[in-house]
Formats: C-alpha cells, sequence, structure tokens
C-alpha cells in the first residue's frame, strides 16, 4: 500500500490541516489506482458519486479491476444524481455501466418527482433559467445531502481534475469540505489525453456525445460542444461566470440562499392572494356605499 497513517480515519473531523496537507504530499506521487486502493482500505463509508463523465468512468474501472484482483464484488457503490435533465445517452450508459460492471447503483431524484412533468409542475418550467441557484440545488445539492444521510456516506471519489480549469485547478487529491464530507480526486494531476487514452486502451464504456464532439456533459439545456480546445468544459453553462453546478460549492450558503429564495417566492404569492381577494371585495363594499 502506498501511503501509511498513524491514526485511523473514522470521519472528515479526523484530517486536520496539517494531516491533510501531509497525506497530500504523499498521495500526488502515487498513480489514481494506488490512490484508489489506499482510499477502499482507509476511508469510512466510501462511495462514488458520477454522472459517468470519463474521469467517473475510468474510476469506475479502476476499481472493478481492484475488485476482481482481492476477489471480491465491486467494492464501491455508486451513487448517480438523476436531475431528470440529463441527455438519454447518459442514462443509457448509466445502464450499460451497471451491466459491464455488476455495479451497485443508488439513483436520486429531486424529492417529489419521478420525471420532469413531477418537477415543472412544482417548480415552474426552465427554472434553471428562472433561478440558476434554485434549480441547481433542488437537482443536486438536496438529492446529493439526502444520498449522504440515508447511505451515511462520509466519503465519497469524484471525477474532477486539475485540467478541467475553473474551480477545479487546484483541487488537491483528498480533501474536507464545509459539511466533513471527505472528498477524493483520484484523478486530479491527469489531463485530457491521459484520461482518453485509458478509456481506448481498456475499452471503457462511454457517453455516445462524446464521439460528437463532447467532452463534458451534463444537463441537455447547459451542455454544448466546447467553445475553446484548451478548456474542455467551456461548454457547459455557456455565456456564463460559471464552472460548477453547485454539488462541489458550499452547501451551507447553497441551502441558506435557497431558503431566501424560497421564502421570497411565497411571500410574493401571499401578496398576490391578497390582492386578489383585495379587487373581488372592491364592487362589493362600492355597492354597499
Amino acid at each position: 500500500m502506498p501511503v501509511s497513517t498513524q491514526y485511523t480515519i473514522q470521519s472528515g473531523d479526523d484530517l486536520t490541516p496539517e494531516r491533510l496537507e501531509a497525506l497530500n504530499a504523499q498521495l500526488a506521487k502515487f498513480s489514481p489506482q494506488e490512490v484508489l486502493e489506499w482510499a477502499i482500505d482507509n476511508l469510512p463509508n466510501l462511495y462514488q458519486t458520477t454522472a459517468f463523465g470519463l474521469t467517473g468512468l475510468i474510476t469506475l474501472d479502476m476499481i472493478n479491476k481492484i475488485s476482481v484482483q482481492r476477489q471480491k464484488d465491486h467494492i464501491v457503490s455508486l451513487i448517480f444524481l438523476d436531475t431528470l435533465y440529463h441527455f438519454q445517452e447518459t442514462l443509457d450508459l448509466a445502464k450499460r455501466c451497471v451491466d459491464t460492471y455488476d455495479v451497485p447503483l443508488k439513483v436520486y431524484k429531486p424529492v417529489d418527482c419521478d420525471n420532469v412533468a413531477d418537477f415543472e409542475r412544482q417548480h415552474g418550467q426552465k427554472l434553471w433559467e428562472n433561478d440558476e441557484d434554485a434549480y441547481d440545488f433542488l437537482v443536486k445539492v438536496e438529492p446529493a445531502r439526502r444520498a449522504y444521510d440515508e447511505l451515511n456516506v462520509k466519503s465519497i471519489i469524484t471525477g474532477r481534475r486539475r485540467s478541467q480549469k475553473g474551480d477545479r485547478a487546484a483541487i488537491p487529491v483528498i480533501e474536507v469540505d464545509g459539511t466533513g464530507l471527505i472528498k477524493l480526486n483520484p484523478l486530479a494531476y491527469w489531463d485530457l489525453q491521459q484520461v482518453r487514452t485509458y478509456i481506448r486502451a481498456n475499452e471503457v464504456p462511454y457517453n455516445a456525445l462524446v464521439d460528437q464532439g463532447y467532452n463534458s456533459i451534463g444537463d441537455w439545456h447547459s451542455t454544448n460542444k466546447p467553445a475553446s480546445k484548451d478548456d474542455e468544459r467551456s461548454g457547459r453553462w455557456e455565456g456564463k461566470e460559471k464552472t460548477e453546478c453547485g454539488l462541489h460549492k458550499d452547501y451551507f450558503k447553497m441551502r441558506a440562499a435557497f431558503m431566501a429564495s424560497k421564502k421570497a417566492k411565497q411571500q410574493l404569492t401571499e401578496q398576490k392572494k391578497q390582492h386578489q381577494v383585495t379587487n373581488t371585495a372592491s364592487p362589493v363594499l362600492q355597492a354597499s356605499a
């Protein structure tokens, strides 16, 4: 095992800034598969979160190889956040991965929503345009937090890489977020060329949209082909100063912003109701006079 620790990691609280710095100094020297082997043996309640992007697929393939070597079923279960607005190609790929790797897949959707009609009945159409932060919270942040709570998740594996730039440009191999969740980024130091080479060499299943020129694939309404060859995620949220969907932002800030927006909407609805009551009552009052 590439890295040894003198302490047991039971939660994010055990990873002080000093310990994280020391761990990252060691983990940065090793291959992604070695990082994953260490994580499987040392991180508590470990899950992989994925939208079946190229990096996540490589992680899935590597964990499967580790599982086979250890003569075990697939060791790390997957969490997939179904926003209801994924491309059909992404949903097809999710099924293919489950069949190929025989991996447990935990799917989480927005609260009380099985499909787009349910979501838009509750929150209106094109919420991603009308209230982007609320959309991100409802389809990504809240379902993820619900998954972590229900599954008692303490550690997750992500597909983020430094070469994806934006908020990811300086991510370490291991970190702890504001909620105490441990996040492992095993391919943090790989670039897109290394990713594509592994996918081809190991015949890893991938999204059919990749062959059409897409590098980073999210919801259909916020995904385009890359606008720049130097920025693989430039096709996401085109025209906006945005590089993350909210899943890797400050949870407490996202929650507070969502609650403030929800309260404002409720107040507006009440004001409209009161206005309607007043307008309905006015003719009666005039007739009495």
